[in-house]
């Protein structure tokens, strides 16, 4: 048995480790207006969740590249918007770092990377409707450009 797989029995000495924690939100909602006058059109993660599976979504902090945090195990669609799903590892300290300031409420935004593949201009002009998009990544965020992309559940606690 490696340590890691020790550490998650409970290794020799009975001591559990926390590896990783759960978390779950809304990384985007349908129809909402964002900081950049964006707006989600349903259907738009559709074609690009299809081809490549919440699996290839990244999950980042604070859209870094170099700061792969957890993996998303489900991304989908629902009538409010894209739901995701997934875990938050301590492989990293930075990973560590994103765990402590999930578990003490102070880290719960939601923002997606991503590339426009198809828009459009609302009727005012105003707005950019993404009707479809591929998405690279969901980072956990202090800051969301969606205020309401948040987590509604963090490890075995729902979020307030």
């Amino acid at each position: 048995m490696t340590n890691v797989a020790a550490a998650q029995n409970g290794g020799e000495r009975g001591l559990r480790f926390d590896l990783k924690i759960p978390i779950a939100g809304y990384a985007s909602l349908f129809w909402r207006r964002d900081l950049n006058n964006d707006v989600v059109a349903k259907g738009a993660f559709q074609k690009s969740l299809a081809m490549s599976g919440p699996k290839r979504v990244r999950m980042l902090h604070q859209h870094d590249t170099s700061s792969l945090i957890g993996a998303w195990d489900h991304a989908a669609e629902d009538d409010q918007g894209l739901f995701v799903s997934g875990r938050v590892f301590d492989f990293t300290p930075e990973a560590r770092l994103v765990q402590s300031l999930i578990r003490a409420g102070v880290l719960d935004g939601l923002s997606i990377g991503f590339r426009t593949n198809k828009s459009r201009p609302d009727g005012s002009g105003r707005l950019r409707v993404l009707t479809e998009v591929e998405l690279w990544e969901v980072s956990l965020v202090t800051f969301p450009m969606l205020a309401g992309a948040r987590l509604v559940q963090r490890g075995a606690q729902r979020a307030a």
